[in-house]
């Protein structure tokens, strides 16, 4: 056994897991969600709708969904560039690891 910080891993363990599992145990999902749910909004104020689900509870895969009249006649392509430029900052910056995309006009 050797000691890491303030926990004592077993030799050839890796300090990761124990570190990991911690870091699930307090991970707040409002945390990464709050910010993405507000940045989309701001870019698409007339929305009917603005979702944000992190998907696998880690908080860098999220599923958004976003329902306004600013994608009617637009093809899907571009619905989803408006939806990338308004995440812009999280996705350079790593927030965002893996993003889905749902987009929908209101006609």
């Amino acid at each position: 056994m050797r000691s890491v910080g303030t926990s004592t891993i077993p030799s050839g363990k890796s300090p990761s897991s124990p570190i990991r599992r911690s870091y699930a145990r307090r991970y707040d999902g409002a945390v990464a969600i709050d910010p993405l749910q507000t940045l989309l909004e701001r870019a698409f104020p007339d929305a009917a709708e603005v979702h944000v689900e992190d998907r696998t509870g880690g908080g860098d895969h999220f599923q958004v969904t976003v329902r306004s009249r600013r994608f009617n006649g637009l093809p899907l392509l571009e619905q989803h560039r408006l939806v990338n430029s308004a995440l812009a900052e999280p996705l350079r910056d790593g927030t965002i690891h893996e993003l889905r995309i749902t987009t929908r006009g209101t006609e």
